[in-house]
C-alpha cells in the first residue's frame, strides 16, 4: 500500500468535556511534555525521560511527518494526557498483526499521577478511540500495545472497549495487542476481558 494513499494521523474529534489539540515543539507545550515524561510513573513505561532539547526535536519531527502526531488531550479545558496518534501501517507494529492501511494506533501518558485511578483513564481511552474513528471514516480499527507489565493500563483499555488479541513481542517490551473496532466483536481472551470488567478502572 502506497504511503501516498493514506494521509497522516488525524486529530481526534471529541465531545465535551474532552478536547484534543496538536502539541507544539516549543514554549509551554514543550515544557509540559518534558515535565510529564520525566515523572516516574510515566518514565517507568515510556522510557523517554529525555532532556528538553531532545523532546523539542522529537515533537518537531513527528509534527512534520506522516507516521505519528503529538497531541494534548484536555479534560474540562485543562491538559490531562499526552497522546501519540500513529498510522499502524507505518509503525513497527505492522509486522505483528494483519494491519489495514487506515488503522490508527495510540500511545497515552496521563501526566498527573493524581488523575489516575479515578475512572478517567477508561473514559479517556474510550473517547479517544471513538474520536479517531469519527475523524477518519476509512479507519475501522484503533490499536494499542500497552506493556503487559502495566496491568492497570491493559485493564483500562479493555474496559474502554478495546478487544484483547493476545501478546506480541516488541524490541523493548512484551505488549498486549488491543484493538477497538468500529463495530463490536467478541474478545479473543474472555478471561482477561472479564477481569477488566471486574477490576476498578485505572490508567
Amino acid at each position: 500500500m502506497s504511503r501516498i494513499e493514506v494521509g497522516p494521523p488525524p486529530l481526534p474529534q471529541l465531545d465535551a468535556p474532552w478536547e484534543a489539540r496538536w502539541a507544539r515543539a516549543e514554549g509551554p507545550d514543550l515544557d509540559l511534555v518534558h515535565d510529564w515524561m520525566n515523572r516516574d510513573h510515566v518514565a517507568a513505561f515510556w522510557h523517554q525521560d529525555w532532556p528538553r532539547e531532545r523532546w523539542r526535536e522529537e515533537l518537531a519531527a513527528q509534527s512534520a511527518g506522516d507516521h505519528s502526531r503529538p497531541v494534548f488531550l484536555l479534560y474540562e479545558g485543562s491538559p490531562l494526557a499526552y497522546l501519540e496518534v500513529y498510522r499502524a501501517s507505518r509503525d513497527r507494529l505492522a509486522a505483528c498483526y494483519p494491519v489495514q492501511p487506515h488503522d490508527l494506533g495510540v500511545h497515552v501518558a496521563i501526566g498527573d499521577r493524581l488523575a489516575t485511578g479515578r475512572g478517567l483513564g477508561r473514559a479517556l481511552l474510550g473517547a479517544v478511540a471513538r474520536g479517531l474513528l469519527r475523524a477518519d471514516p476509512a479507519c475501522d480499527r484503533v490499536v494499542a500495545e500497552p506493556d503487559v507489565a502495566n496491568p492497570a493500563s491493559v485493564r483500562a483499555f479493555l474496559a474502554a472497549g478495546f478487544v484483547d488479541h493476545g501478546e506480541i513481542t516488541l524490541p523493548d517490551k512484551t505488549a498486549a495487542l488491543l484493538i477497538h473496532p468500529r463495530r463490536p466483536e467478541p474478545p479473543a481472551d474472555p478471561d482477561r476481558a472479564e477481569e477488566a470488567t471486574a477490576a476498578p478502572p485505572v490508567a
